[in-house]
């Protein structure tokens, strides 16, 4: 068990979309394990395999009474709309409102690999598509306006100086 680094923005694996997780053993379950110690040292909600460095379609999220991991997920329905704060570890928690789905089913493989459909309202579908993008290479930043995100990842980098 161990905390990992977490990638930041503009890290190139942030913009990859990931490979599909083949391997369902001790191994992925010790990434996992350091997944969620990662997500909590940091105040997280939901951690992707990329804001580690890894190029795998998988995350872990412990947010509103949901507490999973997801290999291989993919957003089978959405409907519904919020609007609501929105930040990322790898942005450094620079929050922007961002408008998603209110209600959304996430379909993915468990840690064994079992294939499981789950629903979530409000903040918890905000973390599955926030995660879900991640694993499609895609950053909460990229629903922004291009003022709106050039000002988020300018006040990201500023604050990145600072530290």
């Amino acid at each position: 068990m161990a905390i990992r680094k977490i990638t930041e923005y503009p890290e190139e694996v942030l913009a990859k979309i990931g490979k599909p997780v083949t391997e369902f053993d001790e191994e992925l379950k010790r990434l996992c394990t350091d997944m969620f110690e990662t997500m909590y040292s940091a105040e997280g909600v939901g951690l992707a395999a990329p804001q580690i460095g890894l190029n795998l379609r998988l995350f872990v999220m412990d947010c509103e009474g949901i507490k999973l991991v997801a290999a291989n997920p993919e957003i089978v329905s959405e409907e519904g709309e919020q609007s609501g704060q929105e930040g990322c570890l790898s942005v450094g928690k620079v929050p922007a409102v961002v408008t998603r789905a209110n209600k959304v089913k996430l379909k993915a493989q468990d840690i064994k690999g079992k294939w499981f459909e789950q629903a979530a309202e409000e903040l918890a579908a905000r973390c599955f598509l926030h995660e879900t993008d991640h694993c499609d290479g895609k950053l909460f930043i990229d629903h922004l306006p291009k003022l709106r995100r050039e000002m988020v990842v300018k006040k990201f980098q500023k604050e990145k100086k600072r530290k």
